[in-house]
Formats: structure tokens, C-alpha cells, sequence
């Protein structure tokens, strides 16, 4: 930045970058690598999420849900904030025995399971905000968050 004083107690300031600007948008998108969280589907869910290794987060959503839009990027910063979970959404309208079989009646869900169970009182429906989703996870034993 160059300044120059034009009369005492007044400075002009012009700011002059030394090389382009990147727009907001290359900005945000070097700022936020994007996770991509895995969908899995009835043929899947098995292998991905009752045989993991880890503590699993499933989100059950829809397209056609207003609510699952405003949880799917925080489904995305739990991937890549919390190491010692694995975090799968599962599309409501193209799995209907899982949704039957875990009675999912309102979306977006979620439901954390571990060692091939869901965790007893861990079903959550309705829109989350990060603080919640937070709160639910350490509520479940879920407290390994990345710095």
C-alpha cells in the first residue's frame, strides 16, 4: 500500500496489489477443498457402513428437500474435520428398504452408527446448524475434531 499525505492529519491511501486478484470465487474455492461425502445405496450400505471400521454419520436425504440442502455441507465439513468418523448420505427416494428398515420418517436424518449398530437415541431428523451438529456428536462420543 502507498499512502501520501496531502495536508497534516489527511492521508490518501492507494492500494496497488502486486499481482492480480483472484476473485471471490477462486478465492472460496482455494479456501474450501471440497470433501465429498460417499453416497451409498442399499447394495452398499452393508459393506460401507455396518462393516466399517470407524464410527459412521448417515445422512438420509432427498432432492427435493429444502432442509437436506442446508445440512449438505456440513455433512461435507464433518468428513474433513472429524478424522475418526466416516460420514455417507443416503438418498431417500432410490432406498426404500433402508429408509423402511431404519424408519426414517422425516429428512434429512441423521443416524451414527458403530461396530455394525446404530448407537441407541443417536436418530436426529430435521436441519442442523454446525453447533448442533457438533453437540450431537460429542453427545454420541464423537469428539476427535481436526485443528
Amino acid at each position: 500500500m502507498k499512502c501520501s499525505t496531502v495536508v497534516p492529519r489527511q492521508t490518501t491511501c492507494r492500494w496497488a496489489p502486486s499481482r492480480p486478484l483472484a476473485s471471490p470465487h477462486q478465492r472460496n474455492a482455494q479456501r474450501l477443498q471440497p470433501v465429498r461425502v460417499t453416497n451409498v445405496n442399499q447394495d452398499n450400505f452393508a459393506t460401507e457402513v455396518l462393516k466399517s471400521d470407524k464410527p459412521v454419520l448417515v445422512d438420509f436425504w432427498a432432492n427435493w428437500c429444502g432442509p437436506c440442502k442446508l445440512v449438505a455441507p456440513l455433512m461435507d465439513w464433518a468428513e474433513k474435520e472429524y478424522k475418526d468418523i466416516k460420514v455417507v448420505k443416503v438418498e431417500h427416494d432410490a432406498n426404500p428398504n433402508l429408509i423402511s428398515q431404519y424408519k426414517v420418517y422425516g429428512l434429512p436424518t441423521l443416524i451414527l452408527f458403530k461396530d455394525g449398530v446404530e448407537i441407541t437415541g443417536s436418530k436426529r431428523e430435521g436441519a442442523v446448524t454446525k453447533a448442533m451438529l457438533q453437540a450431537y456428536l460429542k453427545q454420541h462420543g464423537v469428539v476427535g475434531v481436526a485443528p
